[in-house]
């Protein structure tokens, strides 16, 4: 066991840093295979010792990484840094997250697909019309909220007839967060909402619409714009555990048919079945992570690194229909945990328990003041 050790170490370390490669919509790349045995596949690759042992190292060693950065606490001030700046572009979120929706759906109009690449309805000029309108309107942040809510409307009333929808199930939390803040800025909105609020100008006489819907609209929803960080990551969390869980451990056919087709055991050479249920098992626990808002960024930094593996490693991966994802955890890393998070009441613990002669409140909260000159 003691000679195993090492080489387990070798692949645990291995397989992590790969495990990106098989992270990704199973249903997208599959070949097609036989179904397997949920509970037999479980079994098989849970008796095995050797998978035993990376997998309790990779939990342990998670588990005390986060426990010792807790505890030490290192680079506070880099870390307060990072923050501060990522949060400097909160402002630039409204744009962010239509860039995220938009582009998708334009390339899934032009593509033929609704959503997600393996639905094609059978009314292929609809589908067409609806993601090249829908995504270039929320491109140009033109009736961004009006635009959001028919997106996410259609995408519900899709859902009901077709459940594999679920696959893009991050388009919710996008469309309700584009509800509530708007196009932002650089966006059509903008411009027609400043000519509309100067009563100098010609437009805003003869627009009934500004005044008498779009103000009240916006100062009803300004409340809940703070909830957006906490809508994105529970809606990116809900997809990383049903792909995890639902497309990895739940189907392990097609998930081992993804590895078998690209050959990844020869990138790491482990059984097939580590491969499955190491990706499945990464994938939940992000998602776990990201709806408990525990160290947010930091995994939505990981998400970003298993995308991004994904679109190398996988060649015929249908890129487009992973910018929605890669867009959303962006998103994340600007704004953090936001409420109801547990990286929110850790902050307020190192409020009430930090002296505050040894440590400013921009390495508490995470952000500098604007006279901080270090």
């Amino acid at each position: 066991m003691t000679r195993r050790l090492p080489i387990a170490l070798t692949a645990l370390a291995t397989l992590f840093a790969s495990a990106g490669v098989a992270s990704a919509h199973v249903k997208y790349v599959t070949p097609g295979s036989e179904p397997v045995a949920v509970l037999e596949f479980l079994v098989e690759a849970l008796s095995n010792p050797f998978n035993l042992v990376v997998l309790g190292l990779g939990a342990v060693a998670v588990g005390v990484g986060l426990v010792g950065y807790l505890r030490v606490r290192p680079a506070q001030h880099d870390v307060a840094v990072l923050r501060s700046s990522l949060a400097d572009y909160r402002d630039l979120l409204p744009w962010l997250l239509r860039l995220s929706v938009g582009l998708p759906l334009v390339g899934a109009g032009f593509s033929g697909y609704f959503f997600a690449p393996i639905v094609e309805p059978a009314a292929p000029t609809f589908v067409r019309l609806f993601g090249i309108t829908v995504g270039f309107l929320l491109l140009f942040g033109f009736g961004t909220r009006l635009v959001a809510a028919t997106g996410l409307l259609a995408y519900l009333v899709g859902l009901v007839f077709d459940p594999s929808l679920v696959l893009a199930f991050e388009y919710v939390p996008a469309f309700i967060a584009l509800a509530l803040v708007g196009g932002g800025r650089p966006s059509a909105d903008q411009l027609v909402a400043k000519l509309a609020a100067d009563d100098r100008t010609f437009y805003s006489r003869i627009d009934p619409f500004y005044r008498a819907v779009a103000v009240p609209f916006v100062e009803r929803v300004r409340p809940y714009e703070t909830y957006v960080p906490t809508i994105l990551r529970v809606g990116l969390g809900l997809s990383f555990i049903y792909l995890g869980v639902a497309q990895k451990l739940m189907n392990p056919g097609e998930a081992l048919a993804v590895v078998a087709k690209y050959d990844l055991t020869a990138v790491v050479p482990v059984a097939p079945e580590l491969w499955v249920v190491g990706a499945g098992l990464t994938e939940a626990l992000v998602g776990v992570m990201l709806i408990a808002g525990l160290f947010t960024r930091a995994f939505s930094g990981v998400a970003f690194a298993l995308f991004t593996t994904t679109l190398f490693g996988l060649p015929d991966d249908p890129v487009l229909a992973h910018i929605s994802l890669f867009g959303l955890v962006s998103a994340l890393l600007v704004t953090g945990a936001g409420p109801f998070s547990l990286d929110a009441w850790l902050q307020d613990v190192d409020s009430e328990t930090s002296d505050s002669d040894a440590v400013d409140d921009g390495l508490v909260r995470g952000r500098i003041a604007p006279d901080d000159g270090r």
